[in-house]
């Protein structure tokens, strides 16, 4: 019998986490699964983690070109109707898929469903919760406000829009979602905790945000034809944290800040809009002033 769900995880070295990632599938009741764990080689303590689990989940375990790439093949080499995948350090909460089967079961017009989810630290402790919201197109190539691992998908969306971009290490959910989107593909937010998003400083998102900000620039002009200015805003605000400039010393972030936001604008939107010069101008005269009244008041 063809599994209602298949679960992809794609891992590398991640046996500090991936047995609670396991866990949190294996635990969920209602509708038929399958887990297929793509792993890239670890050497760590994954595969004996693995192996433990025996006939409970699939794994294949040998070098890959990265997580988008495992993603990809756990998706061509799985058969369920609905989709998903859960990274290696995340968790789906209780009753997650049985909550998504009865949507797409009532809802049979809808390819992808969302839901809400937590940010969650290294032993699985409530740290936010996920910045989720209902589905607007526009508002989503302002922010991407959807928790990769709360959304599944049918199949039939790969049939019809093909697989990730293997090209891309980190806006590749990013870019499936906006892409998906421009092909009519149907969205629907349900209000329904779905996943725990783990944050900790290994994290790709955290630990490489210049080199995130920047492939998603890139892929949002090559999927938009433009980057919005909140993308060019948090771009600057990126590269002048990484190369150490002090928060605290308002004038001096806020004119590193400015000076990355104007060649952002003229890297990606080839010009400089004016909405991006009355923020710059902002930003350099609000804090100007503040340094101003802070050393008189000294």
């Amino acid at each position: 019998m063809t599994p209602a769900f298949s679960i992809i995880t794609p891992s590398y070295q991640q046996g500090r986490f991936i047995e609670r990632t396991i866990q949190s599938v294996t635990s969920q009741s209602g509708p038929a699964f399958e887990h297929l764990v793509v792993d890239g080689g670890s050497t760590d303590e994954t595969l004996s983690i693995l192996r433990r689990y025996g006939d409970r989940l699939a794994w294949t375990s040998g070098p890959d070109k990265g997580q988008t790439d495992a993603i990809n093949k756990g998706i061509s080499r799985t058969k369920g109707d609905i989709i998903g995948w859960l990274n290696s350090d995340d968790i789906y909460l209780p009753g997650a898929l049985l909550a998504v089967e009865q949507f797409f079961a009532s809802h049979p017009e809808i390819d992808v469903v969302y839901g809400r989810a937590h940010h969650i630290g290294p032993g699985d402790e409530w740290i936010a919760e996920y910045p989720t919201e209902p589905w607007n197109f526009q508002r989503l190539c302002e922010t991407c406000f959807i928790c990769q691992p709360a959304l599944l998908f049918r199949r039939r969306v790969v049939d019809r829009c093909g697989l990730l971009d293997a090209s891309l290490h980190y806006a590749m959910d990013y870019e499936y979602w906006i892409r998906l989107a421009q092909a009519g593909v149907r969205f629907e937010y349900v209000d329904h905790y779905l996943a725990g998003s783990r944050l900790y400083p290994e994290t790709k998102t955290l630990g490489s945000r210049v080199a995130v900000h920047s492939e998603t620039n890139d892929m949002l002009r090559r999927r938009l034809g433009r980057v919005p200015d909140v993308w060019i805003i948090n771009y600057a605000h990126a590269v002048a944290d990484a190369k150490g400039t002090d928060r605290a010393d308002y004038f001096r972030y806020a004119r590193a800040v400015s000076w990355e936001c104007l060649k952002a604008a003229r890297r990606w939107q080839g010009g400089i809009s004016s909405n991006i010069r009355r923020t710059v101008w902002h930003w350099l005269i609000d804090n100007a002033w503040g340094a101003l009244t802070r050393s008189i008041a000294r």
